[in-house]
Order: structure tokens, then C-alpha cells, then sequence
């Protein structure tokens, strides 16, 4: 009976219309991701880099526009969801294939692919935790963070001074370690804090600023550091929750233990 009716209520919700400004800077989010697949088929692997980076700035804007205005809407989680899986799990899977992978033979095509497969699961996991998990934290590495990632990667490398295509070991390693974040259960920094939009201090304005100029006078630098301690803070946050846990979990099993009789 509940599979008859759930067509038949989508489509009286879509008859209501949709709403324009955030599906808008989702589509333009999803222009970009492919846009960065044609570069990548192109061989303008610097170009399709900066692409995802631009999704991933539309990817942001639509949910702060969509939550300012009261706009959400399932169809536009799920859209978005749509979008996400183009622009951060096939555009950076085939521009790392295109550019690093492809000379490992079906070792380089099948990171590519677990990468994409974990993504999407990375997606459908938080699609179905958005209402029960706690809006501050993600559980495992956002699909939007990992193509950032692989963008830094690729801009820091032309940034350098390289030129076509590169052969790393280290780069396969590095697919694998992010398809592993997006399915893991480490937890991430949201960004979600309501704290931050309150009124700061002065200085955290100044900070703010000089921050900003650091990473328009180096781009290439920047985004690639910052990628790379967002990336680390889930599983050396992990590491510390273990450490900080062990010792209260071994005094709690000394005290459970009988005392030797004299």
C-alpha cells in the first residue's frame, strides 16, 4: 500500500512548485562538476581542479541560502545529493584516473572506482542520519572535502612547476585513504556552530581578514594545507577520544575486580 502512495505524494508536492534561488546555485554547482569532467577529458587537469573547488563554493551557498530564506526542501536535499555525486565523486574520481592513475593499470581504475563508490555511500549514509546525528559534527569525511582534496593536490602540483600528467604511489595511496574517511566513522567539524554567526571580538575579524589575504596570495599553498589538517583532524580527534577514554575505562575494571583475600 506505502509503495502506491509515496508517487502519488511526490508528485502533489512538485504540483506546488520548487523553490528558484537554491536550486539554481545547486545547478550551477553541478555546471561546474562538469565542466570539470570535459576539462579532464580535454587534459586541462589545472582547469578541472578549480572547477570542483567552484562547485564546491555553490555546494556551500545553496544550503546557507535554502536555511537564511526557509527554503528547505526535500527535493532540494535530494537534488543536492544528486548534484554532490557528480561534482565531488565522479569529476575528482575521473580527473585522478586521467591525471595519476591511469599509468597503475586496473590498480588506477579500481581506486578510482572505490572512490566513487564510497562516496556515494557517504551520501546515502548522511541522507538517512540528517535527522539523528548531531548537525555540528559529520560522521566520516564529507564527499565535498575529499574532492577538495584532490583538487589541492592537483593545483599544488602545477603550482610547483609540474606539467601534464604525474605517476605517484603516493596518490593511489591517497584515494584510498579518502574512500576509506567517507565511509568511516571518524567525525568532522560541520562548521555548523550557531556560535559563529553571534556577535566575536574585533580581533577575530582581524583575524578573519589576515587569514583571508594569506590564501589569495597563495591559493595553490593554502587550500592544500588546509585540506590536509581538515582530513586529519577526524582521525587524530579518534585518536585523542581513544587515549582520553583508556584511562577512566582501565580504573573502572580495577575497581570491578575482587580484592585478593590476605
Amino acid at each position: 500500500m506505502s509503495h502506491t502512495r509515496s508517487p502519488r505524494i511526490r508528485r502533489e508536492n512538485l504540483k506546488k512548485g520548487v523553490y528558484l534561488l537554491p536550486n539554481l546555485l545547486t545547478t550551477g554547482g553541478l555546471f561546474a562538476g562538469f565542466y570539470g569532467i570535459v576539462s579532464t577529458m580535454n587534459g586541462d587537469y589545472n582547469l578541472a581542479a578549480w572547477l570542483i573547488l567552484i562547485s564546491a563554493v555553490f555546494d556551500a551557498l545553496d544550503g546557507k541560502v535554502a536555511r537564511m530564506t526557509g527554503t528547505t526542501s526535500r527535493f532540494g536535499v535530494e537534488y543536492d545529493s544528486l548534484v554532490d555525486l557528480v561534482s565531488f565523486g565522479v569529476a575528482p574520481g575521473l580527473l585522478m584516473y586521467s591525471w595519476a592513475l591511469q599509468s597503475f593499470g586496473k590498480f588506477g581504475w579500481m581506486a578510482a572506482f572505490i572512490y566513487v563508490v564510497c562516496g556515494a555511500l557517504r551520501l546515502a549514509r548522511f541522507n538517512v542520519q540528517v535527522d539523528t546525528v548531531e548537525s555540528r559534527r559529520f560522521v566520516g569525511l564529507p564527499i565535498p572535502a575529499a574532492a577538495g582534496m584532490v583538487a589541492s593536490c592537483v593545483l599544488l602540483f602545477y603550482h610547483l612547476g609540474g606539467t601534464g600528467s604525474i605517476k605517484k604511489v603516493s596518490v593511489l595511496l591517497l584515494i584510498y585513504v579518502l574512500a576509506y574517511l567517507m565511509v568511516s566513522n571518524h567525525s568532522f567539524n560541520s562548521f555548523k556552530d550557531p556560535g559563529l554567526v553571534k556577535r566575536q571580538p574585533f580581533s577575530f575579524l582581524v583575524l578573519a581578514i589576515v587569514f583571508i589575504i594569506v590564501i589569495v596570495a597563495q591559493p595553490e599553498i593554502m587550500l592544500f594545507t588546509l585540506a590536509s589538517i581538515y582530513i586529519a583532524s577526524g582521525p587524530v580527534g579518534s585518536l585523542l577520544k581513544y587515549f582520553r577514554h583508556k584511562p577512566s575505562v582501565e580504573k573502572t575494571a580495577e575497581k570491578d575486580e575482587p580484592a585478593e583475600q590476605s
